[in-house]
């Protein structure tokens, strides 16, 4: 991979736009970045900056729930096998069992703050999903946890931390000065440029699934956390990762709905185009085997059947739970005459979670001084090649409280002593010729689809580098004036790693499935993939 990545995006100097200063700034405002915001000292100045409102983040859009060993007949030994065998034996043990210890806690932390969880005389209700061998995932709302969680949380930070929130900022870069993070360079239509000086950054940007056509991610995720920690210097990991969610909602024309793993968990039956139940044949767990394994199975039965995609059969739930338990899911198909309590859903897989991203220690410590992160922009070891169900917002929590506390505890130490540092970037000579920016993101977005998405070839991995390469030439050399450029150049660096790390890793492992090199190999591939921006200063 070529690596002519700009080391910022715009043109800046220091005289021409304001300044902001902040003692930790916290950018992205899912559930990682507030609950990082709760973990700041009160005697700190905390910023949480968001690209888009507060609710437009992939935890408002979870379904599912959270996984904790709550009910009386699970343990945490449970828990952490469970995610170790998701993980494909590239978890981090430690980390696992840190993470799953602390679960419980904060999901009564969560109760504390007023998110309301899906209870029947007084106890809390728990579902179970792919790869779990409990019933553990607390759920709000039916199928609505995260929009019910995020409720909770963003009340708490503006009502009772009075936290300071800009929305509809788009974060263009990380500022860095002599190999350590001082803030970040923010744009918003009402101020143009800003620089935000802090003396500790936590990136929590949420994930990069729209970098392909087949996606449950809001359109905000362009993995934009990605690529400016990838352009300042920080060390990526596990990029070759993508999470494919098994069941999407595929209408022609519709946006890509996700239709939970819990679904499957109370009771519903995959079958394909011809009404054959398949997923027995191809794991013993059938329809609660991990998300890797039941993509594949959907993507064979496609290609078997040359139908565009297999179905979702909820009769053996019955009527009165299926809608009990699932009123959003009804409400979405009904909108596209689909009655789940007696009709098929027509389901595929599409890109859902992205595992890989920046490499951080148990308290989210990024390789670039300064800087933190937690939830879906990192890589933390706790998934490895394929993350368990309901352990994302878990991931967030946890590494949102401890980025938090230690990116606070280091604030804590430092003087008030602020100042801007002098950065500038120049401006370039503009191109004549103008670009297609929808033309190049939808070009994109299906090239990933095809050469690296739940099926991978070499040859097609190779062909697919050498196009994005391609479209970098031109596209990364320019300075683009507003966010559709800069999330087109971020996707493109993205997909730049991505690819990369897909290449190199010759084996097949969790999410990522090689034809060319079915068998994992632990021989040589039990181990990850770190990727390296060039950090230029």
């Amino acid at each position: 991979m070529s690596t002519n990545v700009p080391r910022y995006l715009v043109p800046f100097h220091p005289k021409r736009i304001p300044h902001h200063f902040v003692d930790v700034l916290i950018i992205g405002g899912g559930i990682a970045g507030l609950r990082a915001t709760m973990a700041v000292d009160p005697r700190l100045s905390a910023l949480v900056v968001t690209k888009d409102q507060l609710k437009e983040s992939n935890s408002s859009y979870a379904q599912g729930g959270i996984a904790g060993v709550l009910a009386p007949d699970d343990d945490f030994a449970s828990h952490v096998a469970d995610t170790l065998s998701a993980g494909a034996d590239l978890c981090d043990a430690k980390i696992v069992e840190m993470v799953v210890r602390e679960a419980p806690e904060h999901i009564r932390q969560l109760i504390q703050w007023g998110t309301v969880f899906d209870s029947e005389a007084g106890e809390l209700t728990l579902g179970r999903e792919g790869g779990h061998s409990h019933h553990r995932i607390v759920h709000a709302l039916g199928d609505a946890t995260g929009k019910e969680i995020m409720r909770a949380m963003i009340k708490r930070a503006r009502e009772e931390l009075a936290a300071q929130i800009w929305q509809n900022t788009f974060t263009i870069d990380l500022l860095t000065h002599e190999g350590e993070c001082r803030g970040a360079l923010v744009w918003n239509k009402y101020h143009g440029k800003t620089f935000i000086w802090a003396k500790q950054t936590i990136l929590c940007t949420g994930g990069a699934g729209q970098i392909y056509r087949e996606t449950t991610n809001p359109i905000v995720a362009t993995g934009d956390g990605h690529a400016i920690a990838y352009r300042a210097g920080a060390e990526l990991s596990d990029m070759e990762f993508m999470q494919f969610h098994p069941t999407v909602l595929y209408i022609a024309g519709s946006s890509r709905t996700l239709i939970t793993e819990a679904v499957r968990g109370e009771g519903a039956l995959l079958v394909n185009a011809h009404g054959e139940r398949f997923m027995p044949d191809y794991d013993d767990r059938a329809e609660l085997a991990p998300r890797d394994i039941v993509s594949r199975a959907i993507v064979d039965q496609m290609d078997k059947l040359s139908h565009p995609c297999v179905y979702l059969d909820l009769s053996p739930l019955g009527p009165e739970l299926t809608l009990k338990r699932f009123p959003g899911i009804a409400k979405s198909c009904a909108e596209f005459g689909i009655d789940i309590t007696r009709d098929l859903i027509p389901v595929r897989p599409g890109a859902h979670y992205m595992i890989g991203g920046v490499r951080v220690d148990q308290e989210g410590r990024s390789t670039l001084p300064r800087l933190f992160a937690s939830g879906e922009v990192t890589s933390s070891g706790l998934h490895g090649a394929n993350r368990l169900a309901s352990n994302s917002l878990l991931e967030g929590l946890v590494y949102g409280a401890h980025a938090g506390a230690a990116a606070s505890a280091a604030a804590l130490e430092e003087p008030d002593c602020f100042q801007a540092t002098p950065l500038s970037n120049p401006p370039i000579d503009e191109h004549d010729e103008p670009l297609d920016l929808v033309d190049i993101r939808n070009s994109l977005k299906s090239l990933m689809w095809r050469a690296a998405g739940v099926r991978r070839e070499g040859e097609q991995l190779r062909q697919a580098s050498q196009t994005i390469d391609r479209w970098c030439h031109y596209a990364l050399a320019r300075q683009l004036p507003d966010p559709a450029g800069w999330e087109l150049q971020n996707m493109l660096t993205v997909c730049r790693v991505l690819i990369d790390a897909a290449l190199r890793r010759e084996e097949s492992r969790g999410v990522h499935y090689r034809t060319d090199f079915p068998e994992m190999d632990n021989t040589s591939w039990k181990r990850r993939i770190d990727s390296h921006g060039e950090l230029t200063e």
